[in-house]
């Protein structure tokens, strides 16, 4: 079996489709499958081209035995709607004139958003002879209408149409979530879809590992002082603002809200931090993938919100896998699916209406008053993950569901 993984994200670069792409390819490659990667010149989240790539079209390199093709693409620090989507085009562009001269695969994996990276895929999977698979992280349009980021109605209906298009090209769609999957098949009934969640490297997020990290020395948090953290996109969907009006009410208190990573909003979070004073307020700066092991070791609660849509209610924040698997509770802001599964089904933390302050600090204040329950509830999230979401369980059952579907057609 040869399979191309057409994404724009991957590493050098740091993020969730970055980890789970690359995690999915060495495992399919260790069971034999010939696993090649085309993607983009690695620019992310600074929107800059890393050092080593700048002044390059096009390069082939080898990532722990993967092969990666590369192409330009076009970034600005712009969060103007032009910029955003010259980035997005420029590599739908580029990997299709790229991607063309490669020899055939029998499966194209395309990594959606961004959705106009469809394009490149539908008309690489026939020059290629390949089966699409259409790999679905989030549903847009329709997070970017419901956020409000987009706005233009006769755009929107050009991307709906896109979306359908796409779902009707592929011989398999995959959708990270069950909400992903049930919104899919609802909407297009006979269309094949597959749920492939996201998982966790049980053996490399283990909590009896010696980790070096120092994150606490770093940053000047206290031993004693409880540590709230959130760590991943500071963008619009995650409503942060949230955590600073939640650390008002715990400046007298030894606790410390850490916010680690880059977005959209994290200036508007900054200025909004200095207004308020909030020295209780941390703010870390983005790390790689091999670094989160041992800060996530340090902490002592991982803080997952989202804002209140029913976009939401089939999220799964991806640090979620992470967090837990390093026997740290979680404290949830997202209904639906996720609140199902970690916190009804797995009790691995605790609840709280999204965007409501209130009963954020209500949360809060309980932990403190018990703490006990952190180390319990901590130990109940590392067993639930990896019975229920294990990568080497997950890539198993894909590749076993593939390997069926060849001999049922």
């Amino acid at each position: 079996m040869k399979l191309l993984i057409l994404t724009q994200y991957f590493p050098p670069e740091t993020g969730a489709p970055q980890n789970r792409l690359f995690e999915l390819a060495i495992r399919l490659k260790a069971k034999g499958v010939d696993v090649e990667i085309l993607t983009a010149m690695p620019n992310y989240p600074k929107m800059e081209i890393f050092e080593a790539y700048k002044g390059k079209s096009y390069i082939e390199e080898e990532l722990h035995g993967l092969k990666i093709y590369r192409s330009r693409i076009f970034v600005s620090k712009s969060k103007g709607i032009f910029k955003r989507l010259l980035n997005y085009f420029s590599f739908v562009v580029t990997s299709y004139w790229r991607g063309r001269k490669l020899g055939n695969y029998d499966y194209i994996l395309c990594e959606s958003p961004p959705l106009f990276l469809g394009y490149s895929a539908t008309r690489l999977a026939k020059k290629l002879k390949a089966k699409l698979i259409f790999n679905v992280s989030d549903l847009w349009p329709e997070s970017a209408e419901k956020l409000d980021l987009v706005r233009n109605r006769t755009f929107l209906k050009l991307a709906y149409n896109l979306e359908a298009k796409l779902y009707s090209k592929s011989y398999l769609v995959t959708g990270q979530t069950q909400g992903i999957v049930d919104s899919i098949s609802t909407r297009f009934p006979n269309k094949k879809v597959y749920w492939l969640p996201n998982g966790v490297d049980i053996a490399k997020y283990n909590p009896q590992e010696v980790f070096k990290s120092g994150f606490r020395k770093k940053y000047g948090i206290s031993e004693t002082d409880l540590v709230l953290f959130y760590g991943g996109i500071i963008g619009h969907a995650q409503g942060l603002e949230l955590i600073l009006n939640a650390a008002r009410e715990f400046t007298e208190q030894p606790v410390k809200f850490v916010l680690l990573g880059s977005g959209p909003e994290k200036d508007k979070l900054l200025s909004m931090q200095k207004e308020l004073n909030l020295k209780n307020v941390i703010f870390a700066e983005p790390v790689g993938r091999n670094e989160m092991g041992g800060i996530i070791k340090e902490i002592d609660i991982s803080l997952i919100p989202l804002r209140k849509l029913d976009l939401f209610l089939g999220a799964i924040p991806s640090k979620i896998f992470e967090i837990l698997a390093m026997e740290k509770p979680i404290l949830l802001g997202v209904d639906g699916e996720a609140r199902d599964l970690f916190i009804d089904s797995g009790d691995a933390g605790w609840y709280f209406e999204p965007e409501n302050v209130i009963d954020l600090t209500e949360k809060i204040s309980h932990i403190i008053t018990h703490t006990e329950e952190i180390k319990i509830k901590g130990m109940n999230g590392r067993n639930y993950v990896s019975k229920h979401f294990n990568r080497e369980t997950i890539v198993n059952k894909f590749y076993n569901y593939l390997i069926d579907l060849e001999k049922a057609s």
